[in-house]
């Protein structure tokens, strides 16, 4: 493994990453978002420690009051071979292993036992400008 950290999707990103910065005394490190101003992934760091959060769209749905869903993004060297791990255990494939433009290579899975996990590897070094500038382009299509 070389990253891991916990993806929360809320309805308002904006209004989350305000509340969670100043509850934790963060700091919102990485903030990309669609042609319609959706946050799409923003990152905060609290000491060293970090996690992700994104709006809600038509693939990952806020959770109603006594939910608890959370995407998992693990990061590893051959996010092919731990996607056909997974899937030798009983996973179910959401999104397939494939290259994306914002330079990471992945997909995603649900375990067995409900649970998301995003499996990638970066797959070049970008600025978050050229993210951003993917990321928007994404949607066009």
């Amino acid at each position: 493994m070389t990253d891991l950290y916990p993806r929360l999707v809320v309805s308002g990103a904006d209004a989350a990453l305000a509340f969670y910065t100043a509850a934790f005394d963060g700091r919102v490190t990485e903030r990309f978002t669609d042609p319609d101003g959706r946050v799409v992934h923003a990152m905060v760091e609290v000491d060293g420690l970090r996690f992700a959060v994104k709006d809600a769209d038509g693939y990952d749905p806020a959770p109603a009051p006594g939910q608890v869903p959370v995407i998992i993004a693990l990061y590893v060297a051959d996010p092919d071979a731990v996607a056909a791990r997974m899937v030798d255990g009983g996973a179910t494939v959401i999104f397939p292993v494939d290259d994306h433009p914002y330079g990471e290579r992945g997909g995603r899975l649900a375990d067995p036992f409900g649970h998301l996990w995003m499996v990638a590897c970066r797959t070049e070094d970008l600025t978050a400008t050229e993210i951003q500038d993917r990321t928007a382009t994404m949607f066009d299509t």
